[in-house]
């Protein structure tokens, strides 16, 4: 007999992924999905990203459907409920930075537009290919991330170094890599 428990994570799991694979590279202007990916890219730090991505139907049921004005809504009470929900990440940091993120990206909104016309300025609104041969470029980090990151941190931006921001910039098609050999 199957155990339907183990049957329905399996599917919460594979639905989270698939929702990432289906944004992850494509160029996007959705600040919603903007936010779902940078979210993912704050759970993943010290896990993987299949951990992390597995989780987006979760953190949309326990986080208001990640509606970015909602989320920036949420207290200390909320973060209480969040540590208990069953098959969250319960980092109480990554938590914080993602309640702290949807306020930023408010912020942004507030001067920018939107967050997605912030993002895609720092790539003159095309994306960018950038070779893997190039100095400083690799599959983790590249000097527009690093720049990326800085000016995110200085808005009030938590849990986005380099390493996350080129995550997320590859994700939402800001830069894509390529490879000629």
């Amino acid at each position: 007999m199957v155990d339907e428990t183990a049957r329905n994570d399996f599917k919460i799991a594979t639905d989270g992924i698939q929702a990432y694979h289906r944004y992850f590279g494509t160029p996007t202007d959705d600040d919603q999905i903007w936010f779902e990916l940078l979210t993912v890219g704050v759970f993943q730090v010290g896990l993987s990203w299949k951990v992390a991505a597995s989780k987006i139907p979760i953190l949309r049921q326990q986080m208001a459907g990640m509606v970015i004005d909602r989320v920036a809504q949420f207290d200390e009470i909320d973060v209480e409920r969040l540590q208990e929900a069953p098959d969250m990440i319960r980092n109480t940091r990554k938590i914080r930075a993602t309640i702290q993120n949807a306020r930023a990206i408010q912020k942004v909104q507030d001067e920018f537009g939107s967050f997605s016309a912030y993002l895609w300025a720092f790539v003159d609104n095309q994306p960018q290919l950038l070779d893997s041969q190039m100095a400083g470029v690799s599959d983790k980090s590249a000097p527009i991330s690093a720049r990326l990151a800085k000016d995110l941190k200085k808005r009030g931006f938590k849990f986005v170094g380099p390493v996350v921001t080129h995550l997320f910039m590859l994700a939402g098609g800001l830069i894509q890599l390529i490879d000629e050999d």
